[in-house]
């Protein structure tokens, strides 16, 4: 079944899916069941972010409807104005699935109900013309995937049915989260082989020391540093000039290329007390990515223009940002990532949307913008103050 075709030029499409979540918290609080949640949504919440109501319809995504979808659940997704086909088929049931976590972050995940999985020729053919593409899957299904949607946009370019858009002859962006059951020692050779075809590759610290046969992975270690070089060494992208970006939860993330590297902390951070507005990291790393996406094809835009308010008289930052050459905007749009992971940590689910009439948007009661700011003020900040640290120079 392909989904209905929009007459809209997409920025951003998942073919994670989306699920309603029970969570277990491990005994640390009372579990919680019918959460919205799902690599889909979360994914799509940061990409939203980072577009604003100006372009949330450049945002796609598909969600199946079962027979006991819960219909609060279709008001918050509507809620984001988002291009989202959705796909209703009453004989079956919606995806649900349980989730559990362990005292150090290490996540558990089982299906509830089968899962619809989905596929490359499920995308209507605006979908198929997306900028940017977020997959969370195998090493084999990822390498699948951009063989087939680069394969449907020849195919359409061949019939005539390319869009005019200037982006129609570029190649898409490619955003490649490993499932985490299959970051195994057996999967490293496929996973270097994944690698050459995406522009990001993301596995969180865990599961990136599992796939090596390490219990962590962690940028202070030599073994760590080691671990970065031969990935980047082999290859990321189809030119090499694609990022790994290792998502290290409350430890911020590490972001390297062939040519540069940069350590950005978490949104979040404990106070003088220890505590934390953090609640619930489910999602995080989806929405993660799903802002990284978006924020790779959104240079010139209001975020972008306010890090560069923000950052534009630091030397630390300007001698950072060209060690990017070409690639200037990834940095900026790592930090896009962070804000968007911050917003939601907050809550046990997708953050809350709230257009507050005077034409802003707030998420959570503040603007996606506002937080750019703040963020990129103590950036600042720790910038002058350890350079060294965010640029990783040992």
């Amino acid at each position: 079944m392909v989904a209905q075709d929009q007459p809209i030029e997409v920025e951003f499409c998942t073919l994670g899916m989306f699920i309603i979540d029970d969570i277990d918290f491990g005994g640390s609080r009372p579990g919680v069941k019918n959460i919205l949640g799902g690599a889909a949504s979360f994914a799509v919440v940061g990409a939203r972010l980072v577009s604003g109501s100006k372009y949330a319809r450049s945002v796609s995504w598909i969600v199946d409807v079962g027979s006991d979808f819960p219909s609060e659940t279709l008001d918050v997704i509507k809620s984001w104005n988002t291009s989202c086909v959705f796909r209703e088929d009453p004989s079956r049931l919606t995806t649900r699935a349980w989730n559990g976590y362990h005292p150090d972050e290490k996540r558990d995940f089982k299906y509830l109900t089968p899962k619809l999985r989905l596929e490359p020729e499920m995308l209507s053919d605006s979908q198929v013309w997306s900028k940017t593409f977020h997959m969370v899957c195998s090493a084999s299904r990822c390498m699948s995937i951009v063989h087939d949607i680069l394969q449907r946009r020849d195919e359409l370019r061949k019939a005539g049915k390319a869009p005019s858009a200037a982006h129609a002859s570029k190649r898409p962006i490619f955003v490649w989260e490993p499932v985490p059951d299959l970051c195994t020692p057996e999967e490293q050779e496929k996973f270097f082989a994944a690698n050459k075809v995406v522009d990001v590759v993301s596995p969180n610290h865990m599961e990136l020391g599992m796939m090596f046969d390490h219990p962590g992975w962690t940028e202070k270690s030599q073994e760590g540093r080691q671990l970065v070089q031969r990935i980047t060494d082999s290859g990321i992208g189809p030119d090499g000039n694609g990022m790994l970006v290792i998502r290290a939860g409350k430890d911020g993330s590490y972001a390297y290329s062939n040519f540069a590297k940069i350590w950005l902390p978490a949104y979040h951070q404990p106070d003088a007390e220890g505590a934390t507005p953090v609640i619930d990291p489910t999602g995080a790393g989806n929405s993660f990515l799903g802002a990284l996406a978006q924020g790779m094809v959104t240079a010139g835009r209001e975020p972008f223009q306010v890090i560069d308010s923000v950052l534009s008289n630091s030397e630390t930052w300007k001698k950072a940002l060209e060690s990017w050459g070409n690639y200037q905007h990834h940095p900026m749009a790592l930090i896009c990532a962070t804000v968007a992971a911050g917003f939601v940590v907050e809550q046990i689910g997708v953050p809350q949307i709230d257009p507050d009439g005077n034409g802003e948007e707030l998420w959570n009661g503040t603007e996606f913008t506002e937080r750019v700011r703040l963020y990129t003020q103590r950036l600042l900040r720790t910038l002058e103050e350890s350079p060294q640290r965010h640029t990783l120079v040992n």
